[in-house]
């Protein structure tokens, strides 16, 4: 019998541990141990359901276009659950003096495809605009002269746009994804797709715009999630894992290579692996592989920033209303401490009783780490503050729900995947032990169940 560790509980963590229990039924000799610091599973994703509100207290969905959160979701028999966002409506604002202004039909990111409606958005300058259009023009230019190394977003979105269009939308959409600078992010690790169309087409409007002719009317919706929440994911799947496996309020203190097996110590007990598996947090992962492997724990070495989100249910919403659409964006300059905000009802259906309203704020950077340190009470205060001269006065929230998650988005850097290749070498050379999780291969739900189902057959 092959016996398995797996330090943290978030949904790679999760994930391996069901992908691990499911061989283990099928008839593979394995067993897990699953060792989560925390007295609950499932990380950053959970879902509160009170008074007919569905409010997602981390991420609401997963990005359509990768398949595997769909496939799992379909094999814990959610199939009947699975709910697209309500793309008709699709919408998104910028904060630009205190107003919100919408963002042109056609994008994606900060590329549209559609230069009509960009011409009659009053989101940019004419200078912005005729970036733009110039873009086009360059694209034999571009396509010439790529750089040959990484660079940051902030490069590579100022080289085919300009400043003022990097500043409006480019820097609050990747703030809103990763939480961070983009002025570090490497855009090979984060914006890899753009990557591949300045490769093939120079501009990338112009990518965008051949892309979009050869969609189909009926394309998917850009969001997909479960309607009673994506917490109904991780219950299903601790349902599917031995009870025996799970480990919960129970910390790793250090981990250790011991001839043919892993020597795993926590503060009451000291247990032997024949491999392991770990999904924590990068800066805990990083620790704990620091004595076995120093220059694999120093590639590891990476920022991460913190989020909170502060989610409000109104039980009228014709005491409350807001514009048609997803939500919208805080650029850094704006004079408001939000990140972004979204409109919950009006981006999924079923998330509210009859006549109901959902809104979640988002808090990130310096704001999120200062928010960090109050009390819910306060915490909710500040982002009614911060929401109602946007919106509005906000009436009194039936529900409310404040949720701090720290450190929760590794920032990928500039040669960030450079930096995982040589990881990945070294991890090569250590018999029996993976790193799953978000600081490594990608931050979405897709990502994360894919690496973890991927990591658990090998090991297994």
């Amino acid at each position: 019998m092959k016996r398995i560790a797996i330090v943290g509980g978030g949904i790679a963590g999760l994930t391996a541990a069901y992908e691990l229990s499911r061989l283990a039924s099928s008839g593979v000799a394995v067993e897990a141990t699953l060792f989560e610091a925390s007295p609950r599973l499932g990380g950053i994703v959970e879902t509160v359901r009170e008074g007919g509100f569905v409010i997602e207290c981390g991420p609401d969905a997963w990005v359509t276009e990768k398949p595997w959160a769909r496939e799992l979701a379909e094999e814990l028999g959610l199939g009947d659950e699975i709910m697209p966002s309500n793309d008709a409506t699709r919408k998104t604002y910028v904060l630009m003096d205190r107003q919100l202004k919408a963002m042109p039909d056609g994008m994606r990111m900060m590329v549209p495809s559609n230069l009509a409606a960009l011409d009659h958005s009053d989101l940019f300058s004419a200078e912005a605009k005729r970036a733009y259009h110039d873009e086009v023009n360059r694209a034999a230019e571009l396509k010439a002269s790529p750089p040959q190394q990484d660079e940051s977003v902030a490069e590579f979105v100022q080289r085919h746009f300009g400043t003022e269009v990097l500043e409006k939308i480019g820097a609050p959409l990747l703030r809103g994804v990763f939480g961070g600078d983009v002025a570090k992010l490497s855009v090979n690790a984060v914006m890899a797709p753009f990557v591949a169309m300045e490769r093939e087409h120079g501009s990338l409007i112009s990518a965008m715009q051949i892309r979009a002719a050869a969609k189909e009317s009926n394309e998917d919706a850009v969001f997909t999630t479960l309607q009673s929440g994506l917490g109904t994911l991780v219950d299903r799947m601790i349902a599917a894992i031995p009870k025996a496996w799970i480990h919960l309020g129970t910390a790793i203190h250090s981990i250790a290579r011991d001839g043919d097996s892993w020597n795993v110590k926590t503060s009451s007990t000291q247990e032997a692996f024949d491999a392991i598996l770990i999904a924590a947090p990068v800066h805990v992962a990083r620790t704990l592989l620091q004595p076995t492997d120093a220059r694999a724990a120093e590639l590891m070495e990476m920022d991460a920033s913190s989020a909170v989100i502060v989610a409000f249910g109104f039980p009228e919403a014709t005491e409350f209303s807001t514009p048609p659409g997803f939500g919208f964006l805080v650029p850094q300059d704006s004079g408001s401490r939000l990140l972004a905000c979204t409109f919950v009802d009006q981006k999924f259906a079923s998330r509210v009783p009859k006549n109901g309203k959902l809104v979640r704020a988002f808090f990130g950077g310096d704001a999120a780490e200062r928010l960090m340190r109050c009390g819910n009470d306060e915490v909710a205060s500040v982002a009614r503050l911060e929401l109602a001269p946007i919106l509005g006065p906000l009436p009194e929230p039936q529900v409310t729900v404040v949720r701090r998650w720290p450190k929760s988005l590794p920032q990928y850097a500039v040669g960030h995947i450079e930096r995982m290749k040589e990881l990945d070498e070294r991890l090569l050379k250590i018999p029996g032990l993976s790193l799953l999780g978000n600081g490594y291969r990608g931050v979405g739900l897709p990502d994360l169940i894919r690496d973890a189902r991927t990591a658990a057959r090998q090991i297994a």
